[in-house]
């Protein structure tokens, strides 16, 4: 990719837009309040290939088109062949959720109007969530009678523990910006008309950071609940003693003993 590039038309079910080390990928059904459907699913999984093998991406945002982030799967995908339809749309996207948990670049969730079902569980994977006020939030998978998928039953148990989770998905309640704020679900709420300008300022301040350490700490983090603490002790001294070969930690420490602000590569 070019430092500043676009991979988008209007009926791209994904649509991919990149500002220097910052790459945007927003979902694209906007009739459908961009419910995922086998097409989007692909054209996900693929776009996520992409990031990866490039080591350039320092950042990626999440967000959707038109009223809202996304409001689950397509169901008309699955209506006609329930199981075939949903191993169709579930194996793109948890290999797309895998690798985006294995980049180095942190995953920012850009969330307006609602978030439901799969749009909460990916909502769920990201790093750092802003809203726009008004956003509504549900699991909605127990109200068409089925469980979750998108890793929502890894993830909402970490944030807001056993009980709450369990609560969230079995009631299938929606949720309002306040109360996901509360729970951990989300990280700040902006006012709609913010909302873009916001994420940029975050996005910009995480891609300028230390890459290498930024994907340490994701994985230190996320695979700290199945570890006792002499594991994670190793696991902490092996991650820090490769961010001590990169590049930014040189820099960092130059700019600690020069008292000034460090300018970190990514490397």
């Amino acid at each position: 990719m070019t430092p500043t590039a676009s991979i988008e038309t209007a009926e791209s079910p994904l649509q991919m837009e990149r500002e220097g080390a910052i790459v945007t990928l927003r979902f694209n059904r906007p009739k459908a309040l961009n419910a995922i459907d086998i097409p989007m699913a692909q054209a996900f999984l693929q776009a996520v290939r992409d990031l990866a093998a490039d080591r350039l991406v320092r950042a990626v945002v999440l967000c959707g088109a038109g009223r809202g982030f996304m409001a689950g799967g397509d169901l008309a995908t699955m209506r006609a062949d329930p199981h075939q339809g949903a191993r169709e749309l579930i194996g793109p996207l948890h290999e797309a959720i895998t690798i985006l948990a294995g980049m180095d670049a942190p995953l920012i969730a850009q969330v307006h109007g609602v978030a439901a079902g799969a749009g909460l569980s990916l909502m769920l994977q990201a790093d750092f969530v802003i809203a726009a006020e008004g956003t509504r939030f549900s699991l909605a998978y127990a109200n068409i009678g089925t469980s979750c998928d998108v890793g929502a039953s890894w993830s909402l148990p970490r944030l807001v523990g056993l009980r709450r989770s369990l609560e969230i998905a079995m009631l299938g309640e929606t949720l309002t910006c306040e109360e996901a704020l509360r729970l951990g679900l989300i990280n700040r709420v902006a006012p709609a008309a913010e909302l873009d300008a916001e994420v940029k300022t975050l996005a910009r301040r995480v891609a300028s950071g230390p890459t290498v350490a930024f994907g340490r700490l994701r994985r230190l983090m996320r695979d700290s609940f199945g570890r006792d603490l002499p594991a994670q002790l190793d696991a902490e001294a092996a991650a820090f003693l490769e961010c001590a070969a990169s590049d930014d930690f040189k820099t960092g420490i130059d700019a600690f003993f020069a008292k000034q602000p460090a300018q970190f590569t990514g490397r």
